[in-house]
């Protein structure tokens, strides 16, 4: 699977939008989309382009694709299954990218970035309905259980970001902070999901 190394900030600015893959940085005026307007290797004071059609539906999956932290591979294979589904397409591709299990772990406060909830997931830190799983894209059902095990609770990464972040958790999911477990409420709808995507443009990219 390939890697990004290089700066996670340059990705928001290359998609000027955040991502939030800095964990609270993102919400603070640290965050490099807040200090440099312009996109990596452009100069400020340029005068931009207007993108063709093509390249305003690939920087749109680029974008989910980045926020979500998966590879092109992974994602056509999203869109593959939401295409034989019944339901509204780019609705099902982004329930499907929002019931991924480091996703979940992200959403419930357990870690402060996507790329972290992965790592905790990856690392053996979270039970799904009291069982251990380690596959960050295992996808949840509803009402099952996500919590973090006994041994793992105490670790900085969980509770400082159950304490410190700013982040809200979404109305299909529910926490119980005590025992440091969530519940999926219900599957997530298309109204769940807030942030600033146009899933349509993904949908007549992957058409043609």
């Amino acid at each position: 699977m390939s890697k990004y190394i290089d700066s996670k900030c340059k990705l928001c600015r290359r998609e000027r939008t955040k991502l939030f893959l800095k964990g609270e940085r993102c919400y603070t005026d640290k965050c490099a989309l807040e200090r440099k307007k312009n996109t990596p290797g452009e100069v400020a004071k340029k005068i931009r382009k207007k993108l063709s059609g093509y390249a305003v539906q690939l920087r749109e999956k680029q974008k989910v694709k980045r926020m979500y932290g998966i590879v092109e591979k992974q994602f056509k294979k999203y869109y593959e299954i939401a295409s034989r589904k019944k339901e509204v397409t780019g609705e099902v591709l982004l329930q499907l990218l929002e019931r991924r299990l480091d996703n979940v772990v992200y959403k419930l406060k357990f870690a402060p970035s996507r790329a972290t909830a992965r790592q905790l997931v990856n690392h053996g830190h979270v039970m799904v309905n009291n069982k251990n799983v380690n596959i960050p894209s295992y996808l949840v059902k509803e009402n099952d259980v996500v919590s973090i095990k006994d041994k793992s609770k105490t670790l900085d990464v969980i509770t400082n970001t159950l304490t410190n972040s700013k982040a809200q958790i979404p109305d299909w999911l529910s926490l119980d902070l005590p025992k440091m477990s969530g519940k999926v409420v219900q599957l997530p709808q298309r109204y769940h999901i807030d942030a600033d995507i146009n899933e349509q443009l993904i949908i007549e990219l992957y058409s043609k």
